[in-house]
């Protein structure tokens, strides 16, 4: 059953493939991370993974059982054929990605849609169109987890998003823990991560400051 969009999705929301986490057995992240009870999964795959199209689907259906087990949705990064392939609860496009109405027609009433948007002009156009469930935005610090970053927004970037966008706002790249409750008091609904959680020595702990910091 494919899971609704509610933003307290947003609160703990961890971003993760293959390429994150390396030698360590991506399955056990991910379960470890659900465990300590993030609130979304996004399955992004790319950039420096070596894994082929089949090993991708094969892998994207663990993970999704692994989410349905924890109630958590499942959405996967960019890529159209393999969310519908996999039936993810979500698909986040970036804006460079493919496009975005294309997107919203293909998967409309099967899985919701979170859209990257890190300048106002892009916010507009989102405000604009209809199905679009939550933006994620940023950097909002610098990050090495994606070498296609777009220019860093900043704090009051963030801020300035989230008071002109429309739908919820998750705040995204280079967040450490003790930025949390800074992205906090910008009005985001939460934080998306990947070092924070691919990389963490503490899960819980980590998750823990996640969810405090977002408290709604």
């Amino acid at each position: 059953m494919t899971r609704k969009f509610s933003p307290e999705q947003l609160r703990a929301y961890f971003v993760c493939g293959s390429q994150d986490v390396g030698s360590r057995d991506i399955l056990t992240v991910v379960d470890s991370a659900l465990q300590a009870g993030i609130t979304a999964f996004q399955f992004r795959d790319k950039g420096r993974s070596q894994l082929s199209n089949s090993a991708r689907l094969q892998l994207g259906r663990k993970l999704h059982q692994l989410c349905e087990a924890y109630q958590v949705p499942f959405i996967v990064d960019d890529d159209v054929e393999l969310a519908l392939a996999l039936k993810a609860d979500g698909i986040h496009v970036g804006q460079h990605d493919q496009k975005i109405q294309q997107v919203l027609s293909r998967v409309q009433g099967k899985m919701f849609v979170g859209l990257s948007c890190s300048t106002l002009p892009e916010v507009e156009a989102a405000n604009q169109l209809s199905g679009v469930a939550y933006l994620g935005s940023g950097p909002v610090f610098p990050t090495s987890s994606k070498a296609d970053a777009d220019p860093v927004i900043g704090l009051d970037g963030l801020t300035h998003i989230v008071r002109l966008s429309k739908v919820p706002v998750v705040a995204i790249g280079g967040i450490t823990a003790e930025q949390l409750p800074a992205i906090a008091a910008t009005g985001a609904r939460g934080a998306a991560v990947i070092s924070l959680l691919a990389q963490s020595q503490q899960v819980e702990l980590t998750v823990g400051k996640m969810l405090r910091a977002m408290q709604v």
